[in-house]
């Protein structure tokens, strides 16, 4: 049974990771879930580090960090390669297909063409985050939170002039883990 879920987004500035992440949290508290998101990024504002973590609970929240994440996605080999080794053996990974999976692993790892899909089924790469949370979802959430708010979630936080490719592009995240 669900008790609390940690989950850490990571990849590099301008993959919008910390975007993703607050689309989650924003569709678990539409749920009336407790949740907490907090970021992180590296120095440069596009290109460097960039780690985003979520906390989704159905108690109190106690610790506002992630300890030992849940799941992890890595759009990234530097982001794989730093944050891999703080996923327990009951853990899932999430990589984008260009990420080599090597040394620890979790019990269950998904790689999936997340940049590829964004790119070439999309047309915009921009998307990327969008669809690695439409493959997150499937993968880990759909039973935690209802598809009506997180579909919700990306119009609220995306343009108006935007909404349906970012509509389109969650569901071809969906489609890569079905």
């Amino acid at each position: 049974m669900f008790e609390k879920l940690e989950m850490r987004l990571s990849g590099s500035g301008g993959q919008g990771i910390v975007l993703a992440s607050i689309i989650f949290a924003d569709a678990a508290l539409q749920g009336g879930l407790n949740v907490v998101q907090t970021q992180s990024f590296g120095p440069e504002a596009r290109g460097g580090a960039s780690k985003s973590e979520v906390i989704i609970s159905k108690d109190n929240i106690k610790y506002p960090m992630v300890t030992k994440p849940d799941v992890l996605l890595a759009l990234t080999q530097k982001s794989y390669e730093k944050y891999v080794s703080d996923l327990g053996k009951d853990a899932i990974l999430v990589v984008d297909e260009g990420v080599e999976v090597n040394g620890v692993a979790p019990a269950k790892v998904y790689q999936l063409p997340i940049i590829k899909t964004a790119h070439e089924r999309i047309g915009k790469s921009i998307v990327t985050n969008i669809v690695s949370i439409g493959a997150l979802y499937n993968i880990i959430a759909k039973d935690l939170i209802d598809l009506a708010s997180m579909k919700k979630a990306i119009a609220n936080r995306v343009p108006p002039a935007f909404v349906d490719l970012n509509i389109q592009a969650f569901e071809e995240g969906i489609k890569l883990t079905v």
